[in-house]
């Protein structure tokens, strides 16, 4: 990947983004990150050279239009393009169809599916402007300017009480192909990924867990949990010439879980 391109990665504080993030600054990268988590952010920041103008953090709610707008608005003033966005920023909340309040409905549809869009849009709009100045060449375009959303397994199957989660995965994926047909013709490729069960904060309780984690490990055929390092692999494919002709996909990093019809004895 060249060195001169800027990337974005949203809920890139901690977990997936966070790896995500380092991944892209080890390829020479210029990274911003954003998260409703300033500490995190800054300290994220501060890791990967902030001092040195290679990286910025932005606090950012990407559920809230100012917020995303005011994003931009400092990648331009700062970096003066975005060739790269990772559509990472995602939360939980509990519930079924019987238990889910509309409050936490509301909140999870927000920020992964609404804030999805919400970043999408700017960052698109963005590599647009960039392309029509520029005037690159196709091949160059394809190569240059991706747009990764973090889907899930979950976009596919569902978890009852994880309604709300559920719902936004699988809107994603659909939106995932709408925004690559729709960005097709000027070289911008939209691609997602779909992790299965990864060592974040949200699995934390499963380590401790051992019924837990049997659970997870019984319906994982390559038998652990993934390392947030192993997505950021996947996104950096995504993002670069090696995928140039990829677009309009979800490839999921599950360790054989949607290809299992049956659970298996993690011994």
């Amino acid at each position: 990947m060249p060195n001169d391109r800027v990337v974005l990665v949203t809920g890139g504080a901690n977990g997936i983004g966070l790896a995500c993030a380092r991944r892209f600054a080890m390829a020479k990268a210029k990274v911003v990150i954003a998260d409703n988590n300033e500490q995190a952010g800054e300290q994220a920041a501060n890791d990967l050279d902030a001092e040195k103008g290679e990286a910025l953090f932005v606090h950012c709610d990407v559920a809230d239009l100012l917020s995303v707008r005011n994003l931009f608005a400092q990648i331009r003033s700062t970096f003066g393009r975005l060739d790269v966005l990772v559509n990472n920023a995602g939360i939980v909340a509990s519930g079924d169809i019987l238990s889910l309040e509309l409050e936490d409905y509301d909140r999870v549809m927000g920020i992964n599916l609404r804030g999805s869009f919400l970043v999408a849009r700017e960052a698109a709009r963005q590599m647009v402007a960039q392309i029509e100045e520029e005037q690159q060449r196709e091949r160059e375009r394809l190569a240059n300017y991706a747009i990764i959303n973090m889907s899930s397994v979950n976009g596919v199957m569902a978890i009852a009480d994880q309604l709300a989660y559920v719902t936004t995965k699988g809107g994603l994926n659909q939106m995932t192909k709408a925004m690559a047909l729709g960005l097709a013709k000027h070289g911008i490729r939209v691609n997602a990924v779909g992790p299965g069960s990864i060592n974040t904060d949200v699995l934390k309780s499963v380590a401790g867990n051992p019924a837990a984690k049997q659970k997870i490990l019984s319906r994982t055929p390559l038998g652990h949990i993934a390392e947030p390092e192993q997505i950021a692999g996947i996104v950096a494919f995504l993002a670069s010439s090696d995928a140039s002709y990829m677009t309009g996909q979800c490839l999921y990093a599950d360790g054989g879980r949607m290809a299992l019809n049956y659970t298996v004895d993690p011994e």
